[in-house]
């Protein structure tokens, strides 16, 4: 076992009967190969199933994450695999210098999903993004009279809205901006909640605001009662552009097809991904009404593989899945079961929880350990979390999950904020 393998595996405690042989030389591999931007939990999967994964020695784990909301539907849901293949044996890409007939469909029900008018699809969260800042700016020098290159856009502190240097210019997590100067300008930074300071910051030059309705990466962050509300008065007011960005919270995850929507917010402009692609292929989109989105023209914007065929067979199922309406019925009710176990251990190894349906940040008390001590010893016990930020562990399970397999994540939660630590791997 090389160093490195070596001080991977000890830092994160985990027991040696646990880690493999053939575990151990599946993520030699990667740490010989991948760049390590990443430090994944020691464990290899090969297989899965609905909420349920397989690793390289055949020992299942509830998956409690599903990859930042992006397999809401579970791994390997039935009907979005079955329009995958259909679609495979057709064609997967055109590219956008052609039609293809697997796209009209699609945006015209994502767009009726929204009650928008229309549709800019592209691949990743992060380009969703990147393109609304690109759509903002033209139109509020376009439509609105900013003068040009003033705009500015008003963005949250504690914000995730993906990895590129122009959206991590207005992030504050070190982790995220440490090295990658000269920033991009143009971005205002105003407390997530507090609408007072949002509205003091706008001026003549402001396009647009840009939040999460509930910020995932900073852990579940909640914002007051009435603040969105505050926030889709004032930008209306003031003819700023309100965009929701609900890459992680929208698309059933919070019991609602859109958190806006568990509001009574509905914003401008939607950006929409992760689960938009059902855990099958990379689909991302704005969803804005013409009068927003009309100011993209021919050459000034696009992507080779935004709106390709295979995505957008995909996307479409996806769309077709939200509007029966029985997956956020589900991560409603199943939803408040998690919330109230979870409230249960609160003084009892956890000192907060917050989220809505089948999301959940849960602090835990330094006395017990780090965030990532919990889910190595969740790992223990057959259950996939996530950390964030230190002493925050992050749920987000499937949709599908079954009611006694959220009983078994609260008796593996339960387990891991009063067990002692684990031996480490030497």
């Amino acid at each position: 076992m090389t160093g490195k393998a070596t001080m991977i595996q000890s830092t994160d405690a985990v027991r040696t009967d646990a880690v493999s042989p053939a575990t151990r030389e599946a993520i030699e591999q990667v740490e010989a190969h991948a760049a390590h931007n990443y430090h994944p939990l020691p464990v290899v999967v090969t297989d899965a199933e609905g909420a349920w994964v397989t690793d390289v020695d055949g020992r299942r784990y509830l998956d409690c994450l599903a990859a930042y909301s992006a397999v809401n539907f579970g791994h390997g849901n039935p009907r979005l695999l079955a329009v995958a293949h259909a679609q495979l044996d057709r064609v997967t890409l055109t590219s956008r210098a052609f039609h293809s007939a697997a796209l009209g469909p699609f945006v015209e029900a994502l767009a009726a999903l929204a009650g928008k008018d229309t549709v800019l699809p592209m691949n990743t969260g992060a380009e969703a993004v990147e393109s609304a800042i690109k759509v903002a700016r033209r139109w509020a020098y376009e439509v609105k009279g900013v003068p040009a290159g003033e705009a500015e856009i008003i963005v949250m502190e504690g914000n995730f809205h993906g990895r590129t240097t122009t959206i991590v210019s207005f992030s504050d997590d070190p982790d995220a901006t440490s090295g990658y100067a000269p920033f991009t300008p143009g971005f205002v930074r105003v407390p997530f909640g507090d609408a007072a300071a949002l509205e003091a910051a706008i001026t003549p030059r402001t396009a647009a605001v840009l939040l999460e309705p509930i910020q995932g990466e900073a852990g579940i962050k909640m914002p007051p009662a009435g603040y969105l509300q505050h926030v889709r008065e004032v930008t209306s007011r003031e003819r700023v552009l309100l965009i929701a960005d609900e890459i992680q919270s929208g698309l059933g995850r919070t019991g609602a097809t859109f958190q806006c929507d568990n509001e009574g917010v509905v914003p401008d402009v939607y950006l929409l991904g992760k689960a938009l692609g059902g855990g099958v292929v990379p689909v991302s989109a704005v969803v804005a009404d013409a009068d927003v989105l009309g100011v993209l023209t021919p050459g000034s914007h696009g992507s080779t593989f935004g709106g390709n065929p295979l995505a957008a067979a995909v996307g479409l199922e996806v769309v077709r899945m939200l509007s029966e309406g029985h997956m956020q019925a589900r991560a409603r009710e199943l939803g408040e079961r998690l919330h109230a176990g979870l409230a249960e251990l609160v003084g009892h190894g956890v000192t907060e929880v917050r989220g809505v349906g089948l999301w959940a940040g849960i602090d835990i008390d330094p006395a017990v350990g780090t965030a990532r001590d919990v889910c190595v010893r969740l790992l223990e016990r057959g259950v996939l979390a996530k950390d964030t930020h230190g002493q925050t562990v992050r749920l987000a399970p499937p949709i599908v999950i079954e009611e006694s397999d959220l009983e078994l994540l609260l008796g593996a939660f339960r387990e891991a904020v009063s067990a002692p630590p684990s031996p480490i791997v030497e």
